[in-house]
């Protein structure tokens, strides 16, 4: 059968040695080790790249474009995330990557920094005119967005149903380009330069839509050693830069929640940290808060997997960038708001943790999950090749875990069968 989620996490099983580490660190339960190999629980994943991050052998690998597959388009645009200008020493002027874009092949430059400021100032009407539950929790970070879908169904309402800069920039971009060329869409590529692969996750399935307006994702690190030459040998620098500071800012972790012009928000990154935030979000323990942003990385996109620069020299080189730019270069303009706006309603991903299809066998299933895991250790050790006591309750109720999976249970056993041995010799 097809797998119908599309993941750009994938597992190298040959360099895997089971060694656990992934298995502690998956915000969503979705790893597991069986055989002496990480499995990946494709419903559960929602490419946060943490795996990525913590794996010492490196068996985990994000998949994405390679710069030769813009050469299937007639006309080459480039979405460069703002996280992209804090990998570079020294630099003080955008344009300088902006350029080093259009030297590697790219015919046109949209910066996801201009969607930023259009996504900034929607979201500000939209609170002005109290039109969204609050706290609005922020849509930008495609993981966190399916971390609420999977872990945090209540809190649905709450995400702002605006399309993330990347999307905006892809639909602008290519309202600019049909309008100058009068080209099809499929002769346009759009390409985002991307920091993470949750971005990769949510180009090709998007939560917002069906399909995205953009065509592909380049990761950052992949790009880098091309760009870098580029940029070296640069004889002229254009004047491609149509963004100002608010746009650049949403490159670290506030940036997104300082466009807001406001004093009642919150800011939180890290998948730990975002996840300590939603449980108190879902408590109602947080309160008299109007946005929320939430970033899975560290830092922000700055601490994505796939770029290049320790985040938090890439952050301090972002706010040093801010000092030479204007505040903000793009204004809304009021039928831009429709195209912006989600076309599907964000739900609860109900199949991550369901036990069966049927209510009476999954209440049955859950009845049993209760008696198994209260025989469990609950030392939550890992050794069992699930992250935690609940989770191996669950494997086994499942028919994917046995009980003397249980290094703990299975020395009972074995002691339990030695005494009585012992008795009868």
């Amino acid at each position: 059968m097809m797998n119908k989620y599309y993941h750009s996490v994938v597992l190298e099983a040959d360099q895997c040695c089971g060694c656990t580490n992934c298995l502690k660190r998956c915000p969503t339960e979705a790893i597991r080790i069986h055989d002496g190999k990480a499995h990946i629980l494709s419903e559960r994943c929602i490419d946060c790249g943490e795996c990525i991050r913590i794996c010492p052998h490196h068996a985990k690998k994000a998949r994405s474009n390679q710069l030769e597959d813009i050469e299937k388009f007639k006309i080459k645009i480039a979405l460069p995330a703002p996280a992209l200008f804090g990998q570079f020493n020294n630099l003080d002027d955008i344009d300088i990557v902006l350029t080093g874009l259009r030297a590697v092949g790219f015919d046109y430059i949209y910066e996801v920094s201009r969607g930023a400021e259009l996504v900034s100032e929607a979201t500000r009407n939209l609170i002005r005119e109290n039109k969204l539950s609050k706290p609005i929790i922020s849509s930008a970070c495609p993981a966190v967005v399916r971390l609420i879908k999977i872990r945090f169904p209540e809190l649905c309402g709450n995400v702002m149903p605006l399309l993330a800069p990347m999307e905006v920039a892809a639909k602008m971009a290519r309202r600019e380009v049909r309008g100058m060329t009068g080209l099809p869409d499929e002769d346009i590529g759009v390409f985002f330069i991307t920091p993470c692969p949750a971005k990769v996750t949510e180009i090709n399935s998007p939560n917002h839509a069906d399909n995205s307006a953009v065509s592909g994702a380049i990761a950052i690190s992949q790009l880098y050693p091309a760009l870098t030459h580029a940029m070296d040998h640069l004889k002229v620098v254009e004047p491609i830069a149509k963004s100002g500071l608010i746009g650049v800012g949403w490159a670290t972790s506030g940036g997104e929640a300082a466009a807001m012009l406001g004093e009642k928000y919150l800011a939180a990154d890290g998948i730990e940290n975002v996840i300590r935030v939603l449980e108190e979000l879902e408590d109602e323990h947080i309160r008299d808060v109007d946005f929320i942003e939430l970033n899975a990385c560290s830092g922000g996109c700055v601490g994505g997997v796939l770029t290049v620069e320790n985040p938090y020299v890439a952050q301090a080189r972002i706010h040093n960038l801010r000092k030479y730019m204007p505040v903000s270069l793009n204004h809304l303009d009021e039928k831009d708001l429709d195209i912006m706006m989600w076309e599907n309603e964000l739900t609860y991903n109900a199949e991550s943790f369901a036990l069966s299809d049927d209510l009476v066998e999954a209440m049955e299933m859950m009845d049993k999950m209760e008696k198994i895991c209260a025989n469990l250790p609950g030392l939550d050790c890992g050794s069992c090749g699930a992250p935690t006591c609940r989770a191996m309750a669950e494997d086994i109720v499942k028919g994917n875990a046995k009980e003397t999976d249980c290094i703990h249970k299975l020395k009972e056993k074995i002691q339990s069968v030695y005494d009585q041995l012992k008795t009868t010799l």
